[in-house]
């Protein structure tokens, strides 16, 4: 086996944020919840490409449908319960006893 086959490479969070278009924070929050495993050397974080592909491969979900979403209705918002009334206007009330 040739040394380059054994020897791991690894990406910065920049060249991952990059590759993704996304923003090197993202990356990092990414690192810090434990959905990217990475290496601290130092204050220096580093990906490995192995992992990087691995996690790009399971989330790839082509051909696959999503479920349907429908449009949001007001029983998602207000749970179908009624909210009261609105109080009447008094500018409306007309006094009959005068």
């Amino acid at each position: 086996m040739a040394q380059n086959e054994t020897e791991e490479t690894y990406l910065t969070v920049a060249e991952v944020a990059e590759t993704l278009k996304l923003n090197q924070q993202t990356v990092r929050n990414w690192i810090d919840q434990g959905s990217l495993p990475a290496l601290r050397v130092g204050r220096r974080v580093r990906i490995k490409r192995s992992d990087f592909q691995r996690i790009l491969e399971e989330s790839y979900n082509a051909g696959t449908s999503a479920p349907a979403r429908s449009t949001p209705s007001a029983d998602d918002f207000w749970g179908g319960e009624p909210v009261g009334l609105a109080e009447p206007d008094p500018s409306a009330a007309v006094d009959k006893g005068s």
